[in-house]
């Protein structure tokens, strides 16, 4: 079996609750992590707001090499 090096690029639409724009920006930035969100309870309550949906809408690979193994 070989070993591959693939370049993957993928799109997520988020809804989220928060305060600002500003916010809702960068809690889907910090808390989210491929298709889940990350958040802990202590994080929605001090920060106060909610991720609700995750949704991949883009998932493309770009390159694909073989990568050599002694």
């Amino acid at each position: 079996m070989e070993t591959y090096q693939v370049v993957l690029t993928k799109s997520y639409l988020v809804s989220v609750s928060a305060k600002t724009k500003e916010q809702a920006r960068r809690v889907c930035e910090f808390y989210t992590n491929d298709i889940q969100d990350i958040s802990t309870i202590e994080n929605r309550e001090k920060e106060k707001f909610l991720i609700k949906n995750i949704e991949c809408t883009v998932n493309e690979t770009f390159e694909c090499r073989e990568i050599k193994t002694i």
